[in-house]
């Protein structure tokens, strides 16, 4: 186990999971230190997202252990996940659309380094719409918007669930030079999930591969970027 992963800021132990009685989580054991970046790729359906909102407190957590910079949430309400220090993007963006840009901002705003300057001048776009209501904004918009409000919640760690998801490649070019600057935040751990294997393996240097709810493959990104047979066994189509 690498130091990294001996100061560990996130740590999931044989978690089993899912939704009611359905189990969609089997055997999850993952760690992440401080600071670290983690990507999880696979295909549709195969527990990504519900793996992230079990983090969240979103699912049935049937057994195992999850902890926060050593402090067991397993049982903790979404909210205080959050004051303890938890980010999330979610997949469907959830912005509110009667709210203004800045309303959304300063709902989820906590006392820490990223303040409203900050995400401006990570995504300058939403500067000239602070004004505009939720349901105003493009997609792109929208999604920098979640990005940026769950980073004013000042998390240790952020989880991010397919943020270029449905959006024009220009759109996806901005948001992947901002995720570059976020990998670059001392102390800020992240886990992307993500469709797109070519952004995942670059993004981190290490990915997480599930498959039917579980973790198939817990290694270097580079290798996986480097044997596209070994990618495509695990993914089953090697993403774009």
């Amino acid at each position: 186990m690498s130091e990294a992963v001996r100061d560990k800021a996130l740590d999931l132990v044989s978690v089993n999971a899912g939704y009611g009685r359905t189990v969609v989580l089997e055997d999850i054991d993952l760690a992440l230190g401080r600071g670290e970046r983690l990507s999880i790729i696979g295909r549709n359906g195969v527990g990504k997202t519900t793996l992230l909102g079990t983090v969240m407190g979103y699912t049935t957590l049937h057994s195992g252990r999850i902890e926060l910079a050593g402090r067991d949430i397993s049982s903790a309400r979404t909210y205080d996940r959050v004051r303890a220090g938890l980010g999330h993007v979610p997949q469907e963006r959830e912005v509110f659309p009667s709210l203004s840009l800045h309303e959304n901002l300063a709902v989820a705003r906590r006392a820490g380094g990223w303040t409203f300057e900050r995400v401006f001048e990570l995504f300058p776009q939403l500067a000239a719409r602070r004004h505009h209501k939720g349901n105003q904004l493009s997609g792109g918009e929208q999604q920098m918007l979640a990005i940026a409000r769950a980073l004013v919640c000042n998390p240790s760690v952020l989880l991010m669930d397919e943020p270029t998801e449905g959006l024009a490649p220009v759109i996806i070019e901005q948001l992947v030079e901002a995720m570059h600057t976020l990998r670059s935040q001392e102390g800020l751990t992240i886990i992307l999930v993500e469709q797109h294997t070519g952004i995942a393996l670059e993004f981190s240097e290490r990915t997480v591969v599930m498959n039917r709810g579980r973790i198939v493959y817990d290694g270097a990104s580079a290798t996986l970027a480097a044997d596209e047979p070994l990618l495509n066994s695990l993914v089953g189509v090697a993403g774009e």
